[in-house]
């Protein structure tokens, strides 16, 4: 059935689609998410099979966000132009081209190409299937069906690294990619039986401001990477400028189109200016850890892959485990006090990292992951919350996308950035390797405890109404 969702009749799904529908948005979650967390257990077997330094490995994490982060704001306009469907069917197909290309990669470069093929059959995949619930669902279905439809959300980070450790372990990283297949064919066929093909009448896309965002986006990454290189410092710094330069034409663009791509007045909302302020800078230490853990675990301490995956696990355990006591927290202690609390705490489990110098230490790691992984959902949950809550109609599909690549951008840069700090101090200033560890996670740290300080600008009443 072909519908337009603009139409007051929306489309009317049959029994089947009814009962099955939110699986497709389960496995296309899946499948992206398990794509992000299982990679990063096997980045030092990776590195070997590939001729490069395992601490430079950060691109393939890299080119995968920041492709997610740039491409996710075309994804509706696609989706509305040629039908959720198709657009959602291709995404996969893509999706499972980029992973057949990552997983006969020769080359760190052919891999990040490959990572970026990927990226763009992710940014379409996801954010397509759940445009088609919530365009397919009454409002009063549309909480369960969601919340059904995010487990795997919950799951993906929990077996990703485990998976990952022990398939480089036991085979070859190259099936960490090649798992995808299955999963993509097993969508593919549910998307052709269950995804409606809904329309919806556009307006032309704002492509300059697409370009000026993905320009100005990529440059603040490659910035933060080259500045961290010997030689490279004044390149950087000419990157990091012209990306600055980007914005503000961005800007100057914006306010002189009817319908730009975000539009300024997002910002004008307080809490919204706020939460997505508070959230690209607290998410820059949140989103190193991850990538910089097991690669601390497995070069300095020397842990096997499924070791370093499996003490990964319990940040995903402290975050299944955190979610039923979310909102009760929030609605005890207000957003202001449980996001300033909340950065403050994590930012100090941040720096608590850098005091294992001693591979037999490993138990520690358990409970402090497990309150780390707590800490995050906590975060996530109320920043996002804040920041779409005073959104009201047209305002709330725009800054929802806005929210969304805000996210992307952040775990780009948070790799980036503590990517390049940690080569910093190892070749610029020669610091041991477990040195530059530890003083990287002590910056990581004070850079988030002092980005908490940004959600003092709340007020006590903010996000009431959300609870």
């Amino acid at each position: 059935m072909v519908v337009r969702y603009g139409d007051v009749n929306m489309v009317t799904l049959t029994p089947t689609q009814d009962k099955y529908l939110p699986y497709v948005l389960a496995v296309a979650l899946f499948m992206q998410i398990l794509d992000a967390t299982i990679l990063n257990t096997s980045l030092p077997q990776m590195a070997q099979a590939l001729g490069e330094s395992p601490l430079k490995m950060q691109w393939a994490v890299i080119s995968y966000a920041l492709t997610l982060a740039i491409f996710i704001p075309i994804s509706g306009f696609l989706a509305d132009k040629y039908g959720t469907r198709r657009v959602f069917l291709y995404a996969i197909i893509i999706f499972c081209i980029g992973s057949l290309l990552c997983a006969a990669s020769p080359t760190l470069d052919f891999l990040i190409g490959s990572r970026i093929v990927q990226g763009i059959g992710g940014a379409m995949m996801t954010p397509v299937a759940r445009l088609i619930l919530v365009k397919s669902y009454p409002r009063n279905k549309l909480l369960t069906v969601m919340n059904f439809a995010v487990i795997p959300a919950l799951i993906a980070p929990l077996v990703g690294p485990v998976l990952g450790g022990y398939i480089v372990q036991y085979t070859s990283w190259h099936w960490i990619f090649l798992i995808n297949i299955p999963m993509g064919v097993f969508g593919f066929i549910m998307g052709r039986k269950l995804v409606p093909a809904l329309f919806e009448d556009t307006k032309r896309l704002d492509w300059t401001g697409f370009a000026l965002f993905a320009a100005a986006a990529c440059g603040f990454t490659l910035a933060v990477e080259f500045g961290s290189q010997t030689g490279r410092g004044f390149y950087g710094l000419l990157l990091g400028l012209g990306a600055s330069l980007l914005i503000g034409a961005y800007v100057w663009h914006a306010k002189r189109r009817a319908a730009p791509l975000f539009p300024l007045s997002l910002f004008n909302i307080r809490t919204f200016r706020i939460g997505i302020t508070g959230n690209l800078f607290t998410r820059l230490g949140i989103s190193a850890v991850p990538f910089l853990l097991p690669l601390l675990l497995q070069v300095v301490f020397e842990y096997s892959p499924s070791q370093a995956g499996w003490l990964l696990a319990p940040i995903a355990v402290g975050a299944i485990g955190i979610k039923p006591w979310v909102s009760k927290i929030i609605q005890r202690f207000t957003y202001r006090k449980v996001l300033v609390a909340n950065t403050f705490l994590i930012g100090v489990l941040i720096i608590v990292l850098a005091q294992f110098n001693d591979a037999a230490n490993w138990i520690w790691f358990i409970p402090i992951l497990t309150v780390m992984g707590a800490c995050n959902s906590m975060q996530f949950s109320a920043m996002n919350t804040i920041t779409i809550g005073d959104l009201e109609g047209t305002q709330t599909s725009s800054g929802n996308s806005l929210m969304a690549v805000n996210q992307q951008l952040a775990i780009s840069f948070g790799i980036a950035f503590g990517a390049a700090l940690l080569n910093l101090l190892r070749e610029r200033f020669e610091l041991d390797t477990l040195v530059a560890f530890q003083t990287t996670y002590w910056i990581l740290g004070i850079i988030t405890i002092l980005s908490g300080l940004y959600f003092l600008r709340l007020k006590p009443q903010d996000g009431r109404g959300l609870y």
